[in-house]
Parts: C-alpha cells; structure tokens; sequence
C-alpha cells in the first residue's frame, strides 16, 4: 500500500497533547483580541480541527495582518518568501 502524503502526516508528536493538557483549551485563548501589527506564535492546538494551520508553522512567529470572519490573516517568514496564512485564534497566542 502506497505511503499517504495527506495534510496531517508525521504529526503524531507534534500534534498531540500531554494527559495534563487533554480537553478543552481555556477560553481566554478564544476570546483574545488580536489587533494588525501584534505578534504572535502559532501553536497548533489538535483538539480543534478547524482553522488549522499546516504543521510547518508550528511554532513560528508571525505578525497579524487583519481579520477575516472569525480567523486572523497572519504574515510568517518562510525562507525569503513572506507567507499569508489564515488561523483561527485557537491555534495562535500572543508572544510575549
């Protein structure tokens, strides 16, 4: 059987959580207000599917550059290429 390349592949530890961890994230994460220009770190939170970014932004920091609906347009370095990618404030924190 042929090996799948699909959108979650080789995540097992990343995107899984400590037994501590496990359930529901705190709404504080859900409920922050992010205005263009803040910085954020994007961790992806595996409990919620929706809105996930692709793993290899995990952990990068990125700057928003706006909202669209409920998610955040956040621009990340990748290499010399500047990415726009859309998240939902599930899967990002501000950086402090």
């Amino acid at each position: 059987m042929p090996i799948s390349h699909g959108y979650r592949r080789k995540t097992r530890a990343l995107l899984s959580k400590s037994p501590r961890e496990r359930g529901k994230s705190p709404l504080s994460r859900l409920l922050y207000d992010y205005k263009p220009g803040d910085k954020v770190v994007i961790e992806i939170d595996p409990s919620v599917h929706k809105g996930m970014p692709h793993r290899r932004y995990h952990g990068k920091v990125g700057v928003v550059v706006g909202r669209r609906g409920r998610a955040y347009e956040i621009e990340v370095t990748q290499g010399e290429a500047v990415k726009m990618i859309i998240v939902r404030p599930e899967h990002i924190k501000p950086l402090v």
